[in-house]
């Protein structure tokens, strides 16, 4: 069984993003140390353009080779005119309007999401599965998730688009681990509680 993970960055106070979504305050804590973190242990999070422009775009996958990620979050890479993001991963893109995939390397799902996610994570093999963002699909799969990797930055936003966009539930997760950088950045990993 292949585990669904939550790999998100977040304001301290819990927000992914401002109301409109956009995180880009928090790009500012990408220093070199943090950077050698991303690339060494999470080196798939980082877009094809992101990983070219920081030369390593051979990179090996150590976590994930699937990526799935909301229509709103995809919305990012389209509005900079780029169709598959994560080029190195299978992507997938739930949407409710996107009728067809805008590029062969990217599968839309636009029915039963939770459905799809368990033969996912049902496949023999592989990888994990990253959970992208944003808020409303991570809402959907909360039951679904099996790890939270949640990288805090210093920031607090007071409002703006939540880690989990769902209706109120208490779901226990226990803490794996805390790794703090010289830049105030905190990156905790929870598993899911059972």
């Amino acid at each position: 069984m292949r585990k669904l993970t939550y790999f998100i960055a977040c304001s301290i106070d819990g927000f992914i993003g401002d109301p409109g979504g956009d995180a880009s305050s928090m790009y500012a804590f990408v220093t070199e140390e943090f950077l050698e973190f991303l690339k060494s242990e999470y080196p798939e999070t980082i877009s094809v353009e992101g990983r070219r422009i920081l030369g390593f775009d051979d990179a090996k996958n150590q976590q994930f080779d699937t990526v799935l990620q909301g229509r709103g979050s995809y919305r990012l890479a389209l509005d900079a005119n780029i169709t598959s993001p994560y080029a190195h991963l299978r992507e997938y893109v739930a949407s409710r309007t996107l009728k067809e995939s805008p590029d062969p390397n990217v599968t839309i799902l636009s029915g039963d999401v939770v459905g799809a996610v368990r033969e996912l994570k049902a496949e023999d093999g592989g990888l994990g599965i990253w959970l992208c963002g944003g808020s409303r699909i991570a809402g959907e799969l909360l039951d679904e998730i099996d790890e939270l990797v949640i990288k805090t930055y210093p920031q607090v936003y007071g409002s703006g688009m939540p880690m989990f966009g769902s209706d109120f539930a208490v779901t226990d997760f226990t803490l794996d681990s805390v790794r703090a950088f010289d830049n105030g950045v905190l990156v905790r990993k929870y598993g899911r509680k059972r």
